[in-house]
């Protein structure tokens, strides 16, 4: 119960900005509109899967998320690197497709670009990702990057900034809702969201993860 308090002081303690989580539990409406009543303007929840799945549980929160009228809902996509998944742009396809055949809608599709079965290979990593990119893009579908100095050191190398036109959603669990301890990478010179704790039972009984919008 203690962590439970502390996390909706957490989540509570705006002094600007917009509140958010991402998840990957089942949410349902009411459990949405008790999280909108918490303080949480924005939600992100998982809509396909590192073993290159569409998360139907995803999708159906972010149908509960629209129900419950939260203001602003993204999806963010795990890459899958195996053998028996398809492209980049494949997987972009897919998880799009699924969204448009539940009759429902995001607003930006963040890539999950950390360390799960990356190649060693930088140049076939951002070739990886780019087309990614370019797959949502051909849709006029919103696109950002998710990640942090170290990801992006290993999977693409700090020299690559080929993608810093797109939004980025910067993971430091540093605790502090702001930009404070952001160290440039990939030709970002600030983040957009800041990922700032880590998964916890947090507001409504939903386990989560912090961010933060300034």
């Amino acid at each position: 119960m203690k962590v439970l308090v502390a996390l909706f002081a957490l989540v509570g303690a705006v002094l600007a900005g917009e509140n958010g989580l991402d998840f990957i539990q089942a949410t349902s409406v009411a459990t949405m509109q008790c999280l909108k009543k918490s303080g949480i303007s924005f939600v992100i929840p998982r809509i396909f899967t590192s073993v290159g799945t569409i998360d139907q549980t995803g999708i159906n929160n972010v149908k509960n998320a629209h129900e419950a009228g939260i203001a602003y809902i993204d999806g963010y996509l795990f890459p899958c690197l195996a053998s028996h998944c398809g492209s980049g742009a494949q997987q972009v396809k897919e998880a799009l497709d699924a969204i448009a055949s539940h009759k429902t809608k995001i607003g930006t599709i963040w890539l999950d670009i950390e360390r799960l079965a990356w190649p060693a290979n930088h140049v076939s990593n951002r070739a990886f990702i780019e087309s990614m990119v370019k797959e949502a893009e051909a849709r006029k579908q919103l696109v950002g990057i998710y990640s942090n100095y170290y990801q992006w050191q290993d999977i693409v190398g700090l020299d690559y900034t080929g993608l810093k036109h797109l939004p980025l959603w910067w993971a430091e669990y540093d605790g502090e809702k702001d930009f404070a301890k952001y160290r440039e990478f990939g030709g970002w010179s600030k983040p957009n969201i800041h990922q700032w704790h880590g998964t916890e039972n947090g507001p409504c009984g939903v386990s989560v993860d912090l961010n933060y919008i300034p």
